[in-house]
């Protein structure tokens, strides 16, 4: 496959995701989803900044296995993924759409870990209605929001920023994106900030 088709057929991957709501393999799965309406598209300060060591966590995961993010300097680069809500739409389609940039973070050495303050059980059940996830699902539940609230994503209503962390081997963080909460992040900046940390 030549390079030139190579990205546009990752473009228009993109793109259609982009445009087409993901949702959950289950068609019951939308008529679960609550619709918390317009809210502030952001609401929160940033305790950290680009340059800064990312603040160490250990998480519980959906799957049972607890999470420490210096576990993997000098072996990963890490992309947090925090998210406002569990059962709510656009966070319904964007951990989905991870699915289809997998090799994407193969290939630049990366692993994904989502966050979101719903404890383990309420995210067990929202996984397993949206489907299949490839990364680690992780509850920032209790002391409540204390991750989000190291890196100044959480909101005054008590959930997380819609915020993406590039942190890279060193455990030094090379991007931040904190998203509108209202919409869906775009997945070419995801992809462009892994290439841009792997370099």
């Amino acid at each position: 496959m030549k390079p030139s088709f190579a990205i546009s057929a990752i473009a228009g991957l993109l793109m259609f995701l982009w445009l087409t709501p993901v949702f959950g393999e289950s068609a019951a799965f939308k008529d679960n989803i609550y619709n918390p309406g317009q809210l502030k598209p952001i609401d929160s300060t940033l305790k950290v900044k680009v340059g800064d060591p990312a603040p160490d966590f250990t998480l519980p995961s959906v799957s049972g296995e607890k999470i420490t993010l210096s576990r993997y300097r000098g072996k990963k680069n890490v992309v947090i993924s925090f998210v406002p809500s569990a059962w709510t739409p656009v966070c319904s389609d964007q951990w989905p759409g991870y699915n289809i940039v997998r090799e994407m973070f193969d290939k630049n050495d990366a692993v994904l870990f989502g966050i979101t303050v719903d404890n383990i059980p309420t995210l067990y059940a929202w996984t397993q209605q949206m489907g299949k996830l490839w990364f680690p699902v992780l509850s920032d539940f209790w002391p409540h929001g204390a991750v989000a609230e190291k890196y100044g994503v959480l909101r005054s209503s008590g959930v997380s920023e819609r915020a993406l962390f590039f942190i890279d081997k060193k455990g030094i963080i090379q991007d931040i994106q904190v998203s509108d909460i209202n919409k869906r992040p775009d997945l070419a900046y995801c992809v462009t900030a892994l290439e841009k940390m792997n370099k």
